[in-house]
């Protein structure tokens, strides 16, 4: 039964590592086509999410083939360099919001980068909740904590959708850097996080 749940885990982890690599790629090309800050931000917060899914797969794949001290160096390295990711990908977010908010770059609306936050609000809580009852049932902490990055995913999924259907729908270009902003404090919340509780 835990061998079931072991590789149901690591299912979990590379569907989570597909699906955020897949996500980035296409909100990173509609927020270039479209100007969104937002957008881009948000696709490259699922390519830090990848990372961390990559983290979940190493754990698993070599679960009891390596010592304990070696499985936790790796860990603890792996885990630095999502957190230092987060706050720069942040320092740039907060950078190209304020400039699109500053010089008035009013982005296009992107029906794509809508269809992509839906997405994303459909298939998160899904995947949270695999995630998190999996590794409960494992005993595995660190399952359990990407399962709720993942759900924090679905709340900056909202923000995303809100920002970019207040300028789809209304022409309240303002939304987009805006939301950018919550990514922003999202970003460095994540990075702090990720840091502080790395050992």
């Amino acid at each position: 039964m835990n061998a079931n749940l072991k590789k149901r885990a690591l299912w979990l982890s590379y569907f989570t590592v597909g699906y955020n690599i897949l996500e980035g790629i296409i909100s990173i090309l509609a927020g270039s086509f479209a100007g969104s800050i937002a957008l881009i931000g948000f696709g490259l917060d699922s390519f830090v999410e990848s990372l961390s899914g990559g983290v979940m797969i190493w754990r698993f794949r070599k679960s009891g083939k390596i010592s304990e001290e070696e499985e936790g160096k790796v860990e603890r390295g792996a885990t630095r360099l999502i957190g230092y990711s987060f706050f720069i990908l942040g320092v740039y977010v907060l950078y190209e919001s304020g400039k699109k908010l500053y010089l008035r770059e009013i982005p296009s609306p992107s029906l794509l980068g809508i269809i992509v936050a839906v997405a994303s609000i459909i298939v998160m809580p899904i995947l949270f909740y695999l995630k998190y009852r999996t590794g409960k049932a494992i005993g595995s902490r660190s399952l359990m904590a990407d399962s709720k990055e993942t759900l924090a995913c679905v709340f900056l999924s909202i923000a995303l959708l809100t920002g970019l259907m207040l300028n789809y729908l209304y022409g309240l270009w303002q939304a987009d850097p805006i939301a950018g902003l919550f990514i922003v404090a999202f970003l460095m919340k994540e990075g702090y996080s990720t840091l502080k509780g790395r050992d």
